[in-house]
Protein backbone atom coordinates (compact mmCIF):
# COMPACT_ATOMS: atom_id res chain seq x y z
CA UNK A 1 0.00 0.00 0.00
CA UNK A 2 1.06 3.79 -0.81
CA UNK A 3 1.06 6.69 1.50
CA UNK A 4 1.92 10.24 0.65
CA UNK A 5 3.05 12.71 3.46
CA UNK A 6 4.39 16.09 3.12
CA UNK A 7 7.19 17.50 4.43
CA UNK A 8 10.13 20.27 3.81
CA UNK A 9 13.29 20.57 3.74
CA UNK A 10 16.41 23.51 4.07
CA UNK A 11 18.31 24.60 1.12
CA UNK A 12 20.40 27.49 2.10
CA UNK A 13 18.08 29.85 4.31
CA UNK A 14 15.19 28.90 2.25
CA UNK A 15 12.45 25.97 2.86
CA UNK A 16 11.73 23.35 0.00
CA UNK A 17 8.71 21.25 -0.06
CA UNK A 18 8.99 17.47 -0.39
CA UNK A 19 7.23 14.58 -0.70
CA UNK A 20 7.58 11.40 1.59
CA UNK A 21 6.19 8.91 -0.65
CA UNK A 22 6.08 4.81 1.21
CA UNK A 23 5.63 1.85 -0.55
CA UNK A 24 4.81 -0.88 1.89
CA UNK A 25 4.92 -4.30 -0.52
CA UNK A 26 4.99 -7.71 -0.26
CA UNK A 27 8.67 -9.59 -1.14
CA UNK A 28 11.59 -9.71 1.24
CA UNK A 29 11.94 -7.45 4.62
CA UNK A 30 13.75 -4.36 3.56
CA UNK A 31 13.93 -0.97 4.42
CA UNK A 32 15.43 1.58 1.06
CA UNK A 33 15.36 5.44 1.00
CA UNK A 34 15.77 6.51 -2.32
CA UNK A 35 16.00 10.65 -3.19
CA UNK A 36 18.76 11.61 -3.44
CA UNK A 37 19.48 11.08 1.06
CA UNK A 38 22.66 11.99 2.77
CA UNK A 39 23.88 9.87 5.25
CA UNK A 40 21.89 11.35 8.18
CA UNK A 41 18.40 10.60 6.01
CA UNK A 42 19.36 6.70 5.42
CA UNK A 43 20.13 6.90 9.43
CA UNK A 44 16.94 7.35 9.60
CA UNK A 45 15.92 4.06 8.87
CA UNK A 46 16.87 2.56 12.48
CA UNK A 47 15.66 5.68 14.03
CA UNK A 48 12.16 5.22 12.35
CA UNK A 49 12.41 1.32 13.12
CA UNK A 50 12.94 1.41 16.89
CA UNK A 51 10.39 4.79 17.50
CA UNK A 52 7.78 3.16 15.79
CA UNK A 53 8.18 -0.44 18.01
CA UNK A 54 9.33 1.66 21.23
CA UNK A 55 6.26 3.54 20.70
CA UNK A 56 3.99 0.27 20.57
CA UNK A 57 2.99 0.58 16.79
CA UNK A 58 3.64 -2.66 14.47
CA UNK A 59 6.57 -2.14 12.31
CA UNK A 60 5.69 -4.50 9.17
CA UNK A 61 8.30 -7.08 8.16
CA UNK A 62 7.73 -6.52 4.68
CA UNK A 63 9.50 -4.25 1.80
CA UNK A 64 9.61 -0.96 2.27
CA UNK A 65 10.56 1.32 -0.26
CA UNK A 66 10.40 5.66 0.36
CA UNK A 67 11.12 7.66 -2.06
CA UNK A 68 11.89 11.87 -1.44
CA UNK A 69 10.91 13.60 -4.09
CA UNK A 70 11.99 15.42 -5.93
CA UNK A 71 14.37 12.37 -6.53
CA UNK A 72 16.80 15.82 -8.05
CA UNK A 73 17.55 17.66 -4.92
CA UNK A 74 19.68 16.33 -2.23
CA UNK A 75 17.65 15.77 1.21
CA UNK A 76 20.34 16.23 3.64
CA UNK A 77 19.51 16.39 7.69
CA UNK A 78 16.70 14.59 9.87
CA UNK A 79 13.84 16.11 8.68
CA UNK A 80 12.71 13.11 7.67
CA UNK A 81 12.08 10.83 10.46
CA UNK A 82 8.88 11.46 11.40
CA UNK A 83 6.83 11.80 8.11
CA UNK A 84 8.45 8.69 7.09
CA UNK A 85 7.49 6.57 10.17
CA UNK A 86 3.92 8.70 9.80
CA UNK A 87 3.81 7.38 6.25
CA UNK A 88 4.61 3.43 7.24
CA UNK A 89 1.88 3.61 9.80
CA UNK A 90 -0.62 5.29 7.46
CA UNK A 91 0.22 2.36 4.67
CA UNK A 92 -0.01 -0.17 7.32
CA UNK A 93 -3.69 0.87 7.69
CA UNK A 94 -2.46 2.02 11.56
CA UNK A 95 -3.46 5.61 10.77
CA UNK A 96 -5.77 7.30 8.36
CA UNK A 97 -3.86 8.45 5.68
CA UNK A 98 -6.69 11.49 5.29
CA UNK A 99 -6.05 12.44 8.88
CA UNK A 100 -2.36 13.28 7.70
CA UNK A 101 -3.39 15.32 4.15
CA UNK A 102 -2.83 19.29 3.81
CA UNK A 103 -0.18 18.89 6.91
CA UNK A 104 3.35 19.29 6.04
CA UNK A 105 5.59 17.24 8.87
CA UNK A 106 9.27 17.79 10.10
CA UNK A 107 10.70 16.26 13.00
CA UNK A 108 13.78 13.90 14.26
CA UNK A 109 12.53 11.04 16.06
CA UNK A 110 14.73 9.71 19.23
CA UNK A 111 14.77 6.00 19.77
CA UNK A 112 12.13 5.92 22.21
CA UNK A 113 9.96 7.69 20.12
CA UNK A 114 10.21 11.39 21.34
CA UNK A 115 10.26 14.18 18.32
CA UNK A 116 13.22 16.04 18.69
CA UNK A 117 14.12 19.30 17.54
CA UNK A 118 15.40 20.57 13.89
CA UNK A 119 17.13 23.82 12.49
CA UNK A 120 15.79 25.68 9.94
CA UNK A 121 12.01 25.44 11.23
CA UNK A 122 11.07 29.19 10.63
CA UNK A 123 12.64 29.62 6.71
CA UNK A 124 11.08 26.41 6.01
CA UNK A 125 7.28 27.64 7.52
CA UNK A 126 7.62 30.90 5.64
CA UNK A 127 8.51 28.89 2.32
CA UNK A 128 5.36 27.14 2.99
CA UNK A 129 3.22 30.25 3.63
CA UNK A 130 4.19 32.15 0.17
CA UNK A 131 3.65 28.15 -1.39
CA UNK A 132 -0.31 28.94 0.58
CA UNK A 133 0.24 25.62 2.56
CA UNK A 134 -2.24 25.90 5.72
CA UNK A 135 -0.99 23.76 9.13
CA UNK A 136 2.49 22.55 9.83
CA UNK A 137 3.38 20.72 12.53
CA UNK A 138 6.86 20.91 14.41
CA UNK A 139 8.59 19.56 17.16
CA UNK A 140 7.38 21.24 20.00
CA UNK A 141 10.57 23.08 21.37
CA UNK A 142 10.48 24.23 17.39
CA UNK A 143 6.73 25.74 18.07
CA UNK A 144 7.76 29.03 19.10
CA UNK A 145 10.21 29.89 16.18
CA UNK A 146 7.76 28.58 13.62
CA UNK A 147 4.60 30.85 15.07
CA UNK A 148 6.76 33.72 13.57
CA UNK A 149 6.05 33.26 10.54
CA UNK A 150 2.54 34.85 10.77
CA UNK A 151 -0.74 33.44 8.70
CA UNK A 152 0.68 29.47 8.82
CA UNK A 153 -1.41 27.29 11.21
CA UNK A 154 1.55 25.96 13.87
CA UNK A 155 1.08 22.20 15.55
CA UNK A 156 3.38 21.41 17.82
CA UNK A 157 4.42 17.66 18.76
CA UNK A 158 6.11 15.96 21.67
CA UNK A 159 6.32 12.34 20.81
CA UNK A 160 4.82 10.12 17.82
CA UNK A 161 2.51 8.29 20.25
CA UNK A 162 1.19 11.82 21.41
CA UNK A 163 1.14 13.03 17.55
CA UNK A 164 -1.05 9.75 16.09
CA UNK A 165 -3.52 10.35 18.96
CA UNK A 166 -4.51 14.28 18.24
CA UNK A 167 -4.12 13.24 14.66
CA UNK A 168 -6.74 10.19 14.96
CA UNK A 169 -9.04 12.57 17.49
CA UNK A 170 -8.50 16.04 15.02
CA UNK A 171 -7.00 17.47 18.20
CA UNK A 172 -3.83 18.53 17.42
CA UNK A 173 -1.75 21.09 19.61
CA UNK A 174 -2.55 24.26 17.99
CA UNK A 175 0.20 27.42 19.11
CA UNK A 176 0.00 30.65 19.39
CA UNK A 177 2.73 32.62 20.69
CA UNK A 178 3.04 36.55 21.24
CA UNK A 179 6.67 37.59 21.28
CA UNK A 180 7.67 40.29 23.43
CA UNK A 181 9.77 42.86 21.01
CA UNK A 182 10.81 45.22 23.51
CA UNK A 183 14.48 46.52 22.65
CA UNK A 184 16.38 47.27 25.88
CA UNK A 185 19.73 48.81 26.32
CA UNK A 186 20.05 46.93 29.68
CA UNK A 187 21.97 44.05 28.74
CA UNK A 188 24.64 45.89 26.24
CA UNK A 189 27.64 47.71 27.31
CA UNK A 190 27.81 51.56 27.71
CA UNK A 191 29.54 54.26 25.70
CA UNK A 192 29.75 55.95 28.83
CA UNK A 193 32.30 53.65 30.25
CA UNK A 194 34.55 54.89 27.22
CA UNK A 195 37.10 57.31 28.42
CA UNK A 196 38.09 60.37 26.16
CA UNK A 197 38.61 58.97 22.68
CA UNK A 198 36.02 61.72 21.62
CA UNK A 199 37.22 61.76 17.77
CA UNK A 200 36.65 57.76 18.12
CA UNK A 201 33.73 58.20 19.32
CA UNK A 202 32.74 60.79 16.52
CA UNK A 203 33.33 58.34 13.84
CA UNK A 204 31.26 55.26 15.56
CA UNK A 205 28.43 57.87 15.64
CA UNK A 206 28.54 59.06 11.92
CA UNK A 207 29.13 55.13 10.96
CA UNK A 208 25.94 54.03 13.17
CA UNK A 209 23.88 57.34 11.07
CA UNK A 210 25.05 56.23 7.83
CA UNK A 211 25.63 52.42 8.15
CA UNK A 212 29.32 52.83 7.05
CA UNK A 213 32.11 50.32 7.49
CA UNK A 214 34.89 51.52 9.79
CA UNK A 215 38.36 51.13 10.34
CA UNK A 216 40.51 51.99 14.07
CA UNK A 217 44.02 51.97 13.64
CA UNK A 218 46.13 52.08 17.26
CA UNK A 219 48.39 50.80 19.42
CA UNK A 220 47.44 47.96 22.22
CA UNK A 221 45.17 49.22 24.98
CA UNK A 222 44.03 52.45 23.44
CA UNK A 223 40.45 51.42 23.54
CA UNK A 224 39.85 50.20 19.49
CA UNK A 225 37.83 46.28 20.88
CA UNK A 226 35.83 48.45 23.65
CA UNK A 227 34.81 50.94 21.52
CA UNK A 228 33.48 48.50 18.68
CA UNK A 229 31.63 46.41 21.37
CA UNK A 230 29.70 49.20 22.27
CA UNK A 231 28.41 50.37 18.73
CA UNK A 232 25.28 47.94 19.13
CA UNK A 233 24.45 49.82 21.70
CA UNK A 234 23.84 52.86 19.65
CA UNK A 235 22.19 51.31 16.96
CA UNK A 236 18.52 51.83 15.73
CA UNK A 237 16.20 49.40 17.27
CA UNK A 238 15.38 46.60 14.65
CA UNK A 239 12.15 46.42 12.62
CA UNK A 240 9.71 43.31 13.16
CA UNK A 241 11.05 42.26 8.88
CA UNK A 242 14.84 43.10 9.81
CA UNK A 243 14.18 40.96 13.15
CA UNK A 244 12.51 38.22 10.79
CA UNK A 245 15.49 38.02 8.36
CA UNK A 246 18.26 37.48 11.20
CA UNK A 247 15.97 34.81 13.07
CA UNK A 248 15.80 33.31 9.62
CA UNK A 249 19.73 32.97 9.30
CA UNK A 250 20.10 31.73 12.72
CA UNK A 251 17.09 29.49 12.20
CA UNK A 252 18.98 27.73 9.83
CA UNK A 253 22.39 27.62 11.18
CA UNK A 254 20.69 25.69 13.87
CA UNK A 255 21.69 28.78 16.66
CA UNK A 256 18.32 30.19 17.94
CA UNK A 257 17.68 30.73 21.84
CA UNK A 258 14.31 28.04 21.96
CA UNK A 259 13.09 29.92 25.09
CA UNK A 260 13.33 33.55 22.96
CA UNK A 261 13.82 32.49 19.66
CA UNK A 262 12.59 36.06 17.83
CA UNK A 263 16.88 38.23 17.41
CA UNK A 264 15.62 41.51 18.47
CA UNK A 265 18.70 42.45 19.18
CA UNK A 266 21.71 43.32 16.39
CA UNK A 267 23.98 40.72 16.65
CA UNK A 268 27.28 41.55 17.20
CA UNK A 269 30.00 38.73 15.54
CA UNK A 270 33.35 39.01 16.63
CA UNK A 271 34.87 35.92 14.60
CA UNK A 272 39.11 34.99 16.28
CA UNK A 273 41.17 35.97 13.19
CA UNK A 274 42.47 32.00 12.77
CA UNK A 275 38.93 31.81 10.99
CA UNK A 276 38.61 30.13 7.96
CA UNK A 277 37.05 31.67 4.78
CA UNK A 278 34.64 29.30 5.03
CA UNK A 279 33.99 29.93 8.83
CA UNK A 280 33.69 33.62 8.03
CA UNK A 281 31.40 33.71 4.29
CA UNK A 282 30.05 30.66 4.76
CA UNK A 283 30.46 26.99 3.33
CA UNK A 284 31.42 23.97 3.88
CA UNK A 285 30.43 20.22 2.97
CA UNK A 286 26.46 20.86 3.45
CA UNK A 287 26.88 25.02 3.17
CA UNK A 288 25.81 26.95 6.34
CA UNK A 289 25.77 30.90 6.54
CA UNK A 290 29.22 32.44 7.92
CA UNK A 291 29.99 35.04 10.12
CA UNK A 292 28.95 37.61 7.95
CA UNK A 293 25.67 36.29 7.54
CA UNK A 294 25.19 35.94 10.76
CA UNK A 295 26.09 39.62 11.49
CA UNK A 296 23.04 40.74 9.47
CA UNK A 297 21.30 43.77 9.83
CA UNK A 298 24.12 44.21 12.56
CA UNK A 299 27.83 44.54 13.36
CA UNK A 300 30.96 42.16 11.89
CA UNK A 301 33.56 42.99 13.88
CA UNK A 302 37.23 41.61 13.04
CA UNK A 303 39.60 43.04 15.70
CA UNK A 304 43.61 42.25 14.50
CA UNK A 305 42.60 42.31 10.93
CA UNK A 306 46.19 42.17 9.23
CA UNK A 307 46.32 38.48 11.23
CA UNK A 308 43.38 37.01 9.22
CA UNK A 309 44.05 35.00 6.57
CA UNK A 310 45.12 36.73 2.81
CA UNK A 311 41.98 34.77 1.13
CA UNK A 312 39.75 35.60 4.42
CA UNK A 313 39.95 39.77 4.07
CA UNK A 314 40.11 39.00 -0.22
CA UNK A 315 36.44 37.22 0.24
CA UNK A 316 35.22 40.10 2.32
CA UNK A 317 35.18 42.38 -1.39
CA UNK A 318 31.94 40.78 -3.07
CA UNK A 319 29.63 40.67 0.63
CA UNK A 320 31.05 44.73 1.63
CA UNK A 321 29.87 45.81 -1.62
CA UNK A 322 26.65 43.90 -2.61
CA UNK A 323 25.38 43.19 1.02
CA UNK A 324 24.94 39.44 -0.18
CA UNK A 325 26.87 36.69 0.11
CA UNK A 326 26.45 33.28 -3.06
CA UNK A 327 27.94 30.18 -2.61
CA UNK A 328 28.23 28.26 -5.61
CA UNK A 329 28.34 24.04 -5.33
CA UNK A 330 27.92 21.32 -8.17
CA UNK A 331 24.42 20.91 -7.26
CA UNK A 332 23.26 24.93 -6.25
CA UNK A 333 24.43 28.27 -5.87
CA UNK A 334 22.89 29.41 -2.49
CA UNK A 335 22.20 32.83 -1.61
CA UNK A 336 22.94 34.51 1.92
CA UNK A 337 22.23 37.78 3.23
CA UNK A 338 25.17 39.70 4.49
CA UNK A 339 23.63 43.58 4.78
CA UNK A 340 26.18 44.36 7.96
CA UNK A 341 28.06 46.82 9.25
CA UNK A 342 32.01 46.07 8.76
CA UNK A 343 33.63 47.18 11.91
CA UNK A 344 37.77 46.46 11.93
CA UNK A 345 40.53 46.87 14.37
CA UNK A 346 44.43 46.82 13.86
CA UNK A 347 47.86 48.11 15.34
CA UNK A 348 49.52 50.37 13.05
CA UNK A 349 52.59 47.55 12.98
CA UNK A 350 53.77 44.52 14.71
CA UNK A 351 54.92 45.55 17.74
CA UNK A 352 51.61 48.06 17.46
CA UNK A 353 53.64 51.27 18.80
CA UNK A 354 54.49 52.70 15.41
CA UNK A 355 53.85 56.49 15.82
CA UNK A 356 53.22 55.81 19.53
CA UNK A 357 54.50 58.82 21.47
CA UNK A 358 54.87 56.95 24.96
CA UNK A 359 56.78 53.63 23.56
CA UNK A 360 59.79 53.15 20.57
CA UNK A 361 58.43 51.51 17.55
CA UNK A 362 60.88 48.54 16.82
CA UNK A 363 59.75 47.71 12.82
CA UNK A 364 61.61 48.16 10.57
CA UNK A 365 60.19 49.90 7.28
CA UNK A 366 59.90 46.71 5.62
CA UNK A 367 58.28 45.44 8.19
CA UNK A 368 55.65 48.06 8.77
CA UNK A 369 54.81 48.07 5.10
CA UNK A 370 54.71 44.52 4.41
CA UNK A 371 52.00 44.29 7.60
CA UNK A 372 49.68 46.60 6.19
CA UNK A 373 49.87 45.27 2.95
CA UNK A 374 48.59 42.69 4.42
CA UNK A 375 44.95 44.48 3.88
CA UNK A 376 44.87 45.46 0.25
CA UNK A 377 43.73 48.47 -1.57
CA UNK A 378 40.75 46.77 -2.96
CA UNK A 379 39.86 45.55 0.64
CA UNK A 380 40.68 49.04 1.89
CA UNK A 381 38.60 50.85 -0.69
CA UNK A 382 35.07 49.32 0.79
CA UNK A 383 35.72 50.78 3.97
CA UNK A 384 34.41 53.83 4.29
CA UNK A 385 35.97 55.49 7.46
CA UNK A 386 39.39 54.95 8.48
CA UNK A 387 40.73 56.60 11.85
CA UNK A 388 43.38 57.02 14.56
CA UNK A 389 42.44 55.52 18.32
CA UNK A 390 45.69 56.74 20.02
CA UNK A 391 46.95 56.22 23.58
CA UNK A 392 45.64 58.52 26.14
CA UNK A 393 47.75 60.02 28.50
CA UNK A 394 47.43 59.28 32.18
CA UNK A 395 45.67 62.81 32.67
CA UNK A 396 42.96 61.95 30.19
CA UNK A 397 42.26 58.63 31.91
CA UNK A 398 41.55 60.66 35.03
CA UNK A 399 39.24 63.16 34.06
CA UNK A 400 36.28 62.57 35.54
CA UNK A 401 34.35 64.37 32.74
CA UNK A 402 30.75 63.27 32.47
CA UNK A 403 30.06 60.85 29.58
CA UNK A 404 27.52 60.77 27.24
CA UNK A 405 26.12 57.59 27.72
CA UNK A 406 24.43 54.90 24.85
CA UNK A 407 20.83 55.74 25.24
CA UNK A 408 22.00 59.94 24.60
CA UNK A 409 23.83 58.82 21.84
CA UNK A 410 21.00 56.57 20.34
CA UNK A 411 18.33 59.13 20.28
CA UNK A 412 20.73 61.82 17.74
CA UNK A 413 21.26 58.09 15.88
CA UNK A 414 17.89 57.66 15.27
CA UNK A 415 17.15 61.22 14.76
CA UNK A 416 19.79 61.32 11.96
CA UNK A 417 18.35 58.29 10.57
CA UNK A 418 14.52 59.48 10.32
CA UNK A 419 16.28 62.60 7.94
CA UNK A 420 16.97 60.40 5.98
CA UNK A 421 14.35 58.08 5.78
CA UNK A 422 12.35 61.12 4.85
CA UNK A 423 14.67 62.00 1.54
CA UNK A 424 14.37 58.17 0.96
CA UNK A 425 11.12 57.27 1.33
CA UNK A 426 10.42 56.91 -2.18
CA UNK A 427 13.01 54.70 -2.56
CA UNK A 428 14.30 51.17 -1.38
CA UNK A 429 17.46 53.05 -0.26
CA UNK A 430 17.56 52.48 4.02
CA UNK A 431 21.09 54.45 4.71
CA UNK A 432 23.56 56.53 2.93
CA UNK A 433 25.73 53.01 2.93
CA UNK A 434 23.13 52.01 -0.16
CA UNK A 435 23.34 55.41 -2.32
CA UNK A 436 24.22 54.13 -5.83
CA UNK A 437 25.82 56.62 -8.69
CA UNK A 438 22.92 57.63 -9.55
CA UNK A 439 21.90 58.16 -6.00
CA UNK A 440 24.74 60.02 -5.13
CA UNK A 441 25.00 62.31 -7.96
CA UNK A 442 21.00 63.38 -7.18
CA UNK A 443 21.96 63.73 -3.10
CA UNK A 444 25.41 64.51 -2.73
CA UNK A 445 25.53 67.81 -4.72
CA UNK A 446 28.84 70.06 -3.56
CA UNK A 447 29.05 74.16 -4.39
CA UNK A 448 31.54 75.18 -6.44
CA UNK A 449 34.55 75.52 -2.94
CA UNK A 450 33.64 71.48 -2.23
CA UNK A 451 34.20 70.80 -5.73
CA UNK A 452 37.33 72.14 -5.51
CA UNK A 453 38.43 70.27 -3.03
CA UNK A 454 36.92 67.11 -3.55
CA UNK A 455 38.73 67.18 -6.98
CA UNK A 456 42.34 68.05 -4.63
CA UNK A 457 42.29 65.24 -2.54
CA UNK A 458 41.23 62.82 -5.45
CA UNK A 459 44.41 64.18 -7.22
CA UNK A 460 46.58 64.08 -3.98
CA UNK A 461 45.73 61.17 -2.83
CA UNK A 462 45.47 59.60 -5.91
CA UNK A 463 41.46 58.30 -4.85
CA UNK A 464 39.74 55.30 -6.67
CA UNK A 465 36.01 56.33 -7.69
CA UNK A 466 34.77 54.32 -4.94
CA UNK A 467 36.77 56.41 -2.55
CA UNK A 468 35.67 58.81 -3.88
CA UNK A 469 32.01 57.81 -3.81
CA UNK A 470 32.66 56.65 -0.44
CA UNK A 471 33.79 59.86 0.89
CA UNK A 472 30.42 61.70 -0.58
CA UNK A 473 28.28 59.12 1.22
CA UNK A 474 29.70 60.00 4.60
CA UNK A 475 29.57 63.67 4.17
CA UNK A 476 26.24 63.07 2.77
CA UNK A 477 25.90 61.67 6.48
CA UNK A 478 27.81 64.50 8.48
CA UNK A 479 25.42 66.66 6.92
CA UNK A 480 22.40 64.35 7.95
CA UNK A 481 23.72 64.85 11.10
CA UNK A 482 23.61 68.32 11.08
CA UNK A 483 19.66 68.15 9.48
CA UNK A 484 21.26 69.94 6.72
CA UNK A 485 19.74 68.93 3.07
CA UNK A 486 23.04 70.28 1.11
CA UNK A 487 26.44 69.21 1.59
CA UNK A 488 29.29 71.79 3.01
CA UNK A 489 32.84 72.41 3.13
CA UNK A 490 32.97 71.97 6.36
CA UNK A 491 31.17 68.00 6.05
CA UNK A 492 33.19 66.97 2.96
CA UNK A 493 36.81 68.01 4.47
CA UNK A 494 35.94 65.74 7.65
CA UNK A 495 34.77 62.86 5.42
CA UNK A 496 38.14 63.71 3.57
CA UNK A 497 39.90 62.94 6.77
CA UNK A 498 38.32 59.83 7.47
CA UNK A 499 40.32 58.26 4.46
CA UNK A 500 43.27 57.69 6.87
CA UNK A 501 45.34 55.05 5.00
CA UNK A 502 45.19 57.44 1.39
CA UNK A 503 47.21 59.80 3.72
CA UNK A 504 49.98 58.01 4.80
CA UNK A 505 50.36 56.50 1.74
Amino acid sequence: MLAIVESCTLIGIDGYLVKVEVDVSSGLPGFEIVGLPDTAVKEAKDRVRAAIKNSHFSFPGQKITVNLAPADIKKAGPFFDLPIALGILAATGQVASEQLYGKVFVGELSLEGTIQSVSGVLPMALSLLRLNKEAFVVPRINSWEAVLAKGLDIFAAASLNDLIDRVSTGNLEKVYFKQDENKSLENLPDFSDVVGQDAAKRALKIAAVGNHNLLMVGPPGSGKTMLAKRLPSILPPMSHDESIEATRVYSAAGLLDKDNPLVTDRPLRSPHHSASAAGIIGGGRIPKPGEISLAHNGVLFMDELPEFRKDVLESLRQPLENGLVTISRVAAALDYPAKIMFIAAMNPCPCGFYGDHTKECKCSEYQIMRYRNRISGPVLDRIDIQIEVPRLSYEETRHNVQQETSKDIRQKVIMAREFQKKRYKDTSINNNSQLDSEGIKKWCMLDGEGEELLKASYDILGLSMRAHHRILKVARTIADMEQKNRISVENLAEAIQYRRMEHEN
